[in-house]
């Protein structure tokens, strides 16, 4: 079980690092979760300097790595500068590194494989690959999957694509162990040999998603189908209406743990996008703040 941190900022935009080592200490021991994916597409690394990252990667570190792992985002759509972040990451004492598909500029399958290893081949860090394509505009193939599977440190996948088949073939071909990326097929993952979660909706019920895992592993799929229902309207508040960096923020905030707004060009959750997202989190048991 692991959480795509969001990254608490001051009221005037800056990195809050103080709030960064609540909510990572919130995270591991409240939300039951294994590990934390730091400066990720929610944590909006998009908006981030390298000098921010390196901060928030270490104040993570400090408040939780003893106990839990910290995956570093190192994914850009320059392989260099990945590699530079990567090297960051490894200086900094992460324990690994995610590295997402590069956006925007569409690299041939060779790219691709070129860019991965290159990255890597940087560090001694393992590496989950994050597959995208709505964020990218290109998917990693099955293939090139199978080729990258060969490196000795790119050992497993955030999937994002919600192509079980596809998966399937690659977990049944090779030892890349898949994560679901995608909260709405959490519980599907799981059935094809998904290892478990890299989540946004854990912000607020990874407890409750743990115990899915738990309960999927020991046979009790009832019980693990039971959990995924009573999260639907979790699932549908925080992803499903606008993006979900902004509204996991928003939920945090309605549980009385702020985090603070989000970076342009995102902008904070609307009145009416909270007036529903509140709604959602109490018809899925969330205890909200007064």
């Amino acid at each position: 079980m692991l959480t795509a941190m969001v990254t608490p900022f001051t009221a005037d935009g800056a990195v809050d690092i103080e709030g960064v080592q609540r909510l990572a200490t919130y995270l591991v021991d409240e939300q039951n979760n294994d590990g934390l994916v730091v400066s990720g597409t929610t944590g909006e690394s998009a908006t981030t300097t390298d000098a921010e990252k390196d901060r928030i990667l270490r104040a993570v570190i400090e408040a939780v790595g003893d106990r839990a792992t910290v995956v570093a985002g190192a994914g850009t759509y320059d392989t260099r500068h990945s590699i530079e972040l990567a090297k960051a990451a490894e200086s900094a004492g992460a324990h690994g590194l995610l590295v997402v598909t590069p956006y925007y500029n569409k690299p041939p399958s060779e790219g691709l494989y070129r860019h991965f290893t290159s990255v890597a081949d940087a560090t001694g860090l393992p590496v989950m690959l994050y597959d995208i394509p709505t964020r990218t505009g290109m998917a990693i193939g099955t293939e090139t999957l199978l080729r990258l599977a060969a490196h000795p440190r790119i050992v497993a996948v955030k999937d994002a694509k919600s192509d079980l088949f596809a998966g399937s073939h690659v977990m049944a071909s090779t030892d890349l162990v898949f994560y679901s990326g995608d909260d709405a097929v959490n519980l599907p993952w799981l059935s094809v040999g998904a290892a478990g979660f890299v989540s946004v909706v854990s912000h607020v019920v990874g407890a409750e998603l743990a115990g899915m895992i738990r309960l999927f592993s020991s046979g009790h799929v009832e019980g693990a189908r039971a959990v995924h229902r009573r999260l639907l309207p979790i699932v549908t508040g925080i992803m499903t209406r606008t993006q979900g960096a902004i509204m996991a923020k928003a939920a945090l905030g309605l549980m009385g743990r702020p985090v603070g707004p989000v970076r342009l060009p995102l902008v904070d959750a609307t009145r009416e996008q909270l007036a529903l997202l509140r709604e959602d989190l109490v018809a899925g048991g969330v205890k909200l703040s007064d």
